[in-house]
């Protein structure tokens, strides 16, 4: 990742430890995308509901790391709302 945007010069990570927030709003939308896939598989495949959150978490695997490093976004937009960067 970028030190600063390449755009407007602004420095994303501010302080040490500056993404933690970042974790909520990505477990938030990890547990999101679980619970529908889960629903879909349960719903079109008739499986076992136990059975189709496993499934559901095997298949969302490989969309961690993209949503790991696109909850980056809002937290930057949130941080940016509540306290600008000078």
């Amino acid at each position: 990742m970028n030190e600063r945007c390449p755009v407007c010069d602004l420095r994303f990570e501010r302080e040490e430890g500056y993404f933690l927030g970042a974790m909520y709003i990505s477990y938030g939308l990890a547990l999101i995308a679980i619970v529908v896939l889960a629903a879909l598989l349960w719903s079109l495949l008739h499986w076992s509901i136990q059975k189709s959150v496993i499934w559901g978490l095997i298949f969302f695997l490989p969309a961690a790391p993209l949503i790991t490093l696109f909850s980056r976004v809002p937290w930057i937009y949130l941080d940016q709302a509540i306290d600008p960067a000078p």
